[in-house]
């Protein structure tokens, strides 16, 4: 059994209209981990980051049973640092600066114990990156990635081999049509089934997500938060959640795919009412299946 998370580490400069915070914690793994630590722990963590990174943040990893042996340390090299401006539409921002430091030459490196992990998660690193640390794990029961506009535009080749090796696949609705060069999201979905994974699921933001598979199409919403600080790391988040409930449970049929959409949408609605991580602390088990609930109520209705 056991997660496997491999993605970025970062320190985070973000900017939105109500607050702003420096070098926080961030970076997708972080936020994947973090997520799914609430469901199932230890959650292993494979990831890069410099020499400059700060102890206190190690230390708050593994105290919400984050297991950090593979995560590399380079020494002499810098953390991935991104900065970022928010819209009042928290939908639109600038990217002020990226620095990608020992991030650049990320290559994972898989320790041993973490071969057997059963459940997978992927953040948008290269997709040959992807590709090779699915293979280097001996079972997988399920493996989930992401991917982003950046890799479907200058690796499309490989995104589409790593593809092949895919259970889930988490996508935007950009990324989605643009992945397909088709405008209808169902069909996009379908076309990107048709390239390997059995499971689609598209984020639509203040819209909540869609899973799709051939014979099934479920859309859940997301939920009406009157209190938003920081949306940055939110589909992270859901994708944490959603391997999180999967893992924990040890079911992938269909209808447990959908209660875990739910629980990644309920994740990340605790993420975005504060800046960086804070949203993920101090949840309970209880704080979390009374949103779940809440998610529940929104969406149940009489037939007359």
């Amino acid at each position: 059994m056991g997660i496997l998370v491999v993605g970025s580490v970062a320190l985070d400069s973000v900017e939105t209209p109500f607050g702003k915070v420096e070098e926080a914690l961030g970076g997708s793994a972080v936020y994947i981990a973090l997520a799914a630590a609430y469901f199932s722990a230890p959650v292993r963590l494979v990831a890069v980051v410099g020499g400059d990174f700060p102890r206190k943040e190690m230390k708050y990893l593994e105290k919400r049973n984050i297991d950090l042996d593979g995560l590399q340390v380079v020494e002499e090299g810098k953390t991935f640092r991104w900065g970022g401006r928010y819209h009042y539409d928290l939908n639109m921002r600038d990217t002020l600066y990226t620095e990608l430091g020992a991030f650049e030459k990320f290559d994972p490196v898989i320790p041993p114990a973490y071969k057997k992990s059963s459940y997978i998660c992927l953040g948008n690193i290269d997709p040959v990156l992807q590709k090779k640390v699915v293979q280097s794990i001996e079972r997988p029961r399920l493996v989930i990635g992401d991917s982003m506009n950046y890799w479907i535009r200058n690796k499309p080749n490989e995104l589409r081999e790593t593809l092949k090796v895919m259970d889930v696949i988490i996508l935007n609705d950009s990324e989605t049509r643009q992945l397909t060069d088709e405008p209808n999201l169902i069909k996009g979905a379908k076309r990107i089934i048709g390239m390997g994974p059995r499971v689609v699921i598209i984020k639509k933001g203040e819209h909540g997500a869609v899973l799709v598979t051939n014979d099934v199409i479920f859309s859940a919403p997301a939920y009406p938060l009157e209190n938003i600080q920081d949306p940055t790391g939110a589909g992270d988040v859901f994708a944490g959640g959603f391997i999180g409930w999967l893992a924990k449970t040890d079911d992938i049929s269909v209808e447990n795919l959908k209660r875990a959409v739910v629980y990644g949408n309920t994740m990340a609605s605790f993420s975005v009412e504060k800046f960086s991580v804070e949203g993920l602390d101090d949840l309970t088990p209880l704080k979390i299946q009374d949103r779940f609930r809440e998610f529940m109520k929104l969406t149940k209705f009489d037939e007359q």
